[in-house]
């Protein structure tokens, strides 16, 4: 299957999920996250600010507060297809962009490098599970991430997200880590497995 017709497969399937469903099951995820070994040692995590039928970061970027992490957010140039990450202490550090994104205003919140960052939590629409995804088609993330080698990317789903197999391209970035609300699968382990086998 391409990656056209599997992202919009996975999209049928997140649409489709009740309500109650979909905040039961992120804040499954919200609370296995934060057992993350990973998360716990974190001092600053880079997270987006979710956009339904993504799993809701809300509460988790609340918990990480509680906690005394310092939490950057992205911010997308659309012309570049580049971004850049900024810590913010509140919400009200945030703008509606296009598509009803919300990020960071610049001015009010302090520039983070990507390797000031101990984990990256990366979205995405579909996965495998050796950590390859297809993300919304901007490119962003694996540009992004291409020199990052500071920290473990993680990416928080759905299981109905999770299919055998992503076709890949070079410029490709996966994931070190998912967890979703039955699972937590290490992805490097699942590459090495596929390398070996």
């Amino acid at each position: 299957m391409d990656k056209t017709t599997l992202r919009n497969k996975v999209r049928q399937a997140l649409a489709a999920m009740s309500e109650e469903a979909y905040c039961h099951q992120s804040l499954a995820i919200v609370k296995k996250v934060l057992q993350e070994p990973y998360i716990i040692e974190a001092k600053t995590i880079g997270i987006t600010i979710s956009h339904k039928p993504e799993v809701d970061t809300i509460s988790f970027i609340e918990e990480l507060w509680q906690l005394g992490k310092k939490v950057a957010v992205p911010k997308c140039n659309p012309k570049t297809r580049e971004m850049s990450f900024y810590a913010i202490e509140s919400f009200a550090q945030l703008e509606t962009v296009y598509m009803h994104l919300r990020e960071p205003i610049p001015e009010r919140c302090e520039f983070v490098d990507a390797n000031d960052m101990d984990v990256i939590l990366v979205p995405g629409v579909v996965f495998d599970e050796a950590g390859y995804r297809i993300g919304y088609g901007g490119g962003y993330y694996d540009r992004y991430v291409l020199n990052y080698k500071k920290g473990k990317l993680i990416s928080l789903l759905f299981d109905e997200q999770i299919v055998h197999h992503v076709p890949t391209e070079a410029h490709d970035c996966p994931v070190d880590i998912i967890v979703t609300p039955t699972k937590r699968i290490d992805c490097q382990l699942q590459r090495g497995a596929k390398e070996n086998g």
